[in-house]
């Protein structure tokens, strides 16, 4: 299946993967690579040095800038802002921007702003209207300003405390390396 794009959106990249939607309003410069099955909001804006992979759905309002790279099954928020450039300075550009990683199936909460250079861990999440401004494991729950390690997720959505039970069930886990299992 074809990619869907809307015609009210302005999309230089040609690769753009099948049974992917970009919205209305929303501009894709021609250097961006976005994957498989992905939907891109109105209103969204991707940079040339980007690279999102499959099954990324990114909400209305976001701006993607050069370095960022988002991997399979991410959850991009609502008016989450990434920046690039640790000191942005009008008409004065960086020999290189910072690169930010969302590594596969993480979260980013709505209006969430993550600082350029981080690397968010596989599984973790970051509640809405976070300012992240260091890399976090994976299988985290951050949220705050700044945002502050608050407890830990598993691979299907439960969250726990710092002490690792369920915060609905009072069930004990343990960390198998960086992932949460049932004791």
């Amino acid at each position: 299946m074809e990619s869907k794009i809307h015609p009210l959106s302005d999309v230089l990249s040609n690769k753009i993967g099948e049974n992917t939607y970009v919205w209305q309003f929303t501009v894709i410069l021609a250097g961006a690579v976005i994957g498989n099955n992905c939907n891109i909001n109105c209103n969204c804006f991707i940079e040339n040095d980007v690279v999102i992979g499959n099954n990324v759905t990114i909400k209305s309002g976001v701006q993607v800038w050069d370095g960022v790279e988002i991997s399979d099954n991410v959850f991009v928020g609502p008016n989450v802002t990434f920046t690039n450039d640790l000191v942005p300075r009008s008409k004065v550009y960086p020999a290189s921007f910072k690169k930010t990683s969302l590594m596969k199936f993480c979260s980013i909460g709505a209006n969430s702003t993550l600082v350029a250079g981080i690397q968010v861990g596989e599984f973790a999440f970051v509640g809405a209207g976070s300012v992240l401004t260091k890399s976090i494991a994976p299988y985290t729950v951050w949220y705050g300003n700044p945002a502050a390690h608050r407890g830990y997720i598993t691979e299907d959505s439960h969250m726990l405390d710092l002490k690792l039970a369920d915060k609905i069930t009072g069930e004990q886990y343990i960390l198998d390396g960086f992932k949460p299992i049932k004791k």
